[in-house]
């Protein structure tokens, strides 16, 4: 039954409700909308992270030893000073030992919670996050708290407790580098911390593995165990692993947090970051010399990550598949 009332049909078509038409103008542009978000993110990343790699790109061809503003150009003799520099080679010396414990312990330690984690039907969530918690602990506190608590040089602490439990004498983990004890410290640290995190990057790349394969392999005759894990898991997870190693490696080359508060007293055991930090806020202050380290060291890790990444084949696509 029609409600259309006398007074609706004596109004002009005109007046009639027309479409809403789309906002014109700046503020209804999607442009608009783009650098509202993104613009002061940018404006950021700006100011404090392209302009301080410009400055120190500055820096490192003057000499700059208690001053950010000199004014002596000395072309490329900062370069040349940090490339024979022994303590700075030393460093990367330092760092390889350092990579050569680090890279391939968490890479099997989060691949295998992962296989672990991912296996479980009860409680997956809860281990998940109990191996994940550690990644948003500072660096900081847990090296002071390996450093005070558990590596304690003195008979109270945790290790040193353990093993006067079996008859051995009381260690000092972090004071003399023979035996270089100090490398369980900073490489168990280094595992607790950041273990968990690669843990759940495997987790997810162990999900995007088609049960199909499994079933295939299981018809063939492939046991359960070593032989479905090595021919059909760790190749499904090869780009995973590739990406993973990388990241490691650079982590590795920046590592600082840990071997600043573990061996802030030595001037052994100095990863190229503590190094730099030393040349350039410690008593000489040369900020030229430190930048050109900076940047000696930026190129390496371009040039070490390009290098592996094309013999481990990052980026290109998956042949097993």
């Amino acid at each position: 039954m029609s409600t259309t009332t006398p007074r609706d049909l004596a109004r002009p078509a005109s007046a009639k409700a027309s479409p809403a038409k789309p906002r014109r103008g700046l503020r209804g542009s999607s442009t608009f909308n783009f650098w509202l978000f993104t613009g002061p993110f940018l404006i950021g990343l700006a100011i404090f992270v392209y302009a301080p790699i410009l400055w120190s790109l500055w820096l490192s061809f003057f000499e700059a030893r208690f001053t950010v503003t000199p004014d002596k150009f000395i072309g490329f003799d900062n370069y040349t000073y940090m490339l024979t520099n022994d303590d700075f080679v030393g460093s990367l010396g330092t760092f390889t030992v350092f990579a050569a414990f680090i890279v391939p312990t968490t890479w099997a330690l989060s691949l295998g919670l992962a296989l672990l984690v991912n296996r479980m039907r009860f409680m997956r969530a809860f281990f998940r996050s109990v191996f994940f918690l550690p990644t948003a602990v500072s660096y900081v506190a847990a090296s002071l708290i390996w450093k005070m608590s558990i590596f304690s040089g003195v008979r109270f602490g945790l290790m040193n407790t353990v093993l006067g439990w079996f008859g051995i004498d009381n260690i000092a983990w972090l004071i003399d580098p023979n035996p270089p004890w100090y490398w369980l410290v900073i490489v168990t640290a280094r595992l607790w911390l950041q273990a968990g995190f690669f843990m759940i990057l495997f987790i997810a790349a162990l999900q995007n593995i088609p049960d199909e394969l499994y079933e295939a392999a299981a018809i063939d005759g492939a046991k359960p165990g070593w032989q479905t894990f090595r021919y059909i898991t760790l190749p499904q997870l090869r780009a995973t692993s590739t990406a993973v190693i990388l990241l490691l490696l650079i982590a590795a080359y920046q590592a600082f947090d840990e071997f600043y508060n573990l061996l802030s007293k030595t001037t052994w055991g100095r990863p190229p970051l503590v190094e730099l930090y030393y040349k350039a806020l410690g008593e000489s202050q040369d900020y030229g010399a430190g930048s050109a380290g900076a940047l000696i060291l930026t190129v390496l890790i371009c040039a070490v990550t390009l290098l592996q990444g094309k013999i481990m084949g990052f980026g290109r696509g998956d042949e097993s598949k």
